[in-house]
C-alpha cells in the first residue's frame, strides 16, 4: 500500500453489534437501534438496551436532523489520520429521535459552530464502501 492508498481520516472499526449500522451506511441510510421493550432508540450499538436491558432490538431509519449540544475546535489532529483536516469541529449532537452522538461538523468554519444550531446529516465515503455520517449546518429545525 502506498501513501496515496492510505485512508484520509480515521476509519471506525466495525463490531458485530454495529454491523447493521455500517451496512446501512453503504447506501447512505442513517439507522439507529431501537428497543422493542421500552420503545426507545439508543446509541451506540450494543446487544442490549442500556435503558431497560432488553435484548429485542431492531434498526430503524432516523431523520438525520439534529441540534448541536456541545462543540470543540481541534486545532491539531487528535489522531494522525486526521492530519491535514485541522482545524476541525468535534461535536455532540442531539438527534431529533432523542439520542446524542459524537460527530464532526463539516462544511463550515469551525468558529461559526454554536450550541443549539440545527444540523443535518451528510456523508463522507470511507475506503471500504461504508460512509461516515457527519453533520453540516442546516436551516431545518429538528424540533427542539
Amino acid at each position: 500500500m502506498n501513501a496515496s492508498d492510505q485512508p484520509t481520516r480515521f476509519e471506525p472499526p466495525e463490531s458485530d453489534a454495529g454491523a447493521p449500522f455500517w451496512a446501512a451506511t453503504r447506501d447512505r441510510r442513517f439507522v439507529l437501534p431501537w428497543c422493542l421493550a421500552c420503545s426507545g432508540p439508543h446509541w451506540f450499538p450494543r446487544d442490549f438496551c442500556p435503558h431497560c436491558l432488553g435484548s429485542n432490538l431492531v434498526w430503524r431509519e432516523a431523520s438525520g436532523q439534529a441540534r448541536v449540544y456541545a462543540a470543540s475546535v481541534m486545532p491539531k489532529p487528535a489522531n494522525p489520520a486526521m492530519a491535514g483536516r485541522e482545524p476541525y469541529t468535534v461535536a455532540l449532537v442531539d438527534l431529533a429521535e432523542g439520542v446524542r452522538i459524537m460527530t464532526n461538523i463539516v462544511d463550515v468554519d469551525p468558529d461559526d459552530v454554536a450550541i443549539g444550531q440545527p444540523v443535518t446529516i451528510t456523508w463522507e465515503p470511507l475506503s471500504d464502501g461504508r460512509h461516515l455520517p457527519l453533520f453540516s449546518l442546516s436551516a431545518t429545525d429538528p424540533g427542539g
